[in-house]
């Protein structure tokens, strides 16, 4: 009788913890979903790099279209304002007038600091949700940006529905941070 009663809430607590984790995958569905059906979107984003020694931040207003390809503006520091560039799965392009966008390539030289907000994007609408946790502020996903076993791991914070905030991890190292603000659909 102990064996039978102690299967069943082993079972119970084990369903009851998959809801929370069910529930939180289907907000993040839902995020996708609504991602991939809107003609783009529209964010402020600041963007950490930590590089051990030196840490850069910079700030970019981004816009995406509905191909997933993001045109930014720098905005902060003063020194970089007004460089503006976009960037695709084929590739980037920034433009400067007299003003050097420079940092230095991290995971392997496949991803630089001003393209992480296009990576967290592209991770939303097409990388593989591992999992998914319900917070006290909204819900989580872990998502890999593809099925590579080398592949970069973001943790998207939502609230209230939109992304707030994605680390970026690459062979289990923190590598960049965006904060999003004034996420819309287009």
């Amino acid at each position: 009788m102990r064996v039978k009663l102690a299967t069943i809430l082993c079972v119970a607590i084990i369903l009851c913890g998959c809801g929370n984790a069910s529930d939180s995958l289907k907000d993040g569905m839902e995020l996708r979903r609504q991602i991939l059906e809107s003609s783009g979107c529209s964010f402020h984003s600041t963007i950490t790099a930590d590089y051990g020694e030196k840490i850069y931040v910079f700030e970019m207003d981004c816009k995406t279209d509905k191909e997933g390809t993001l045109q930014f503006t720098v905005t902060s520091p003063d020194t970089i304002a007004g460089i503006t560039g976009k960037i695709s799965n084929e590739g980037g392009a920034i433009t400067f007038d007299d003003k050097v966008l420079a940092f230095q390539t991290i995971a392997d030289g496949q991803l630089t600091p001003v393209t992480a907000p296009w990576m967290l994007m592209k991770t939303l609408r097409s990388g593989y949700i591992r999992d998914s946790a319900k917070t006290d502020v909204g819900f989580e996903i872990s998502v890999d940006d593809s099925y590579e076993e080398d592949a970069l791991r973001l943790n998207v914070l939502v609230k209230n529905g939109m992304p707030a905030e994605g680390e970026i991890f690459w062979q289990g190292r923190r590598i960049l941070t965006v904060a999003v603000d004034d996420f819309a659909f287009l």
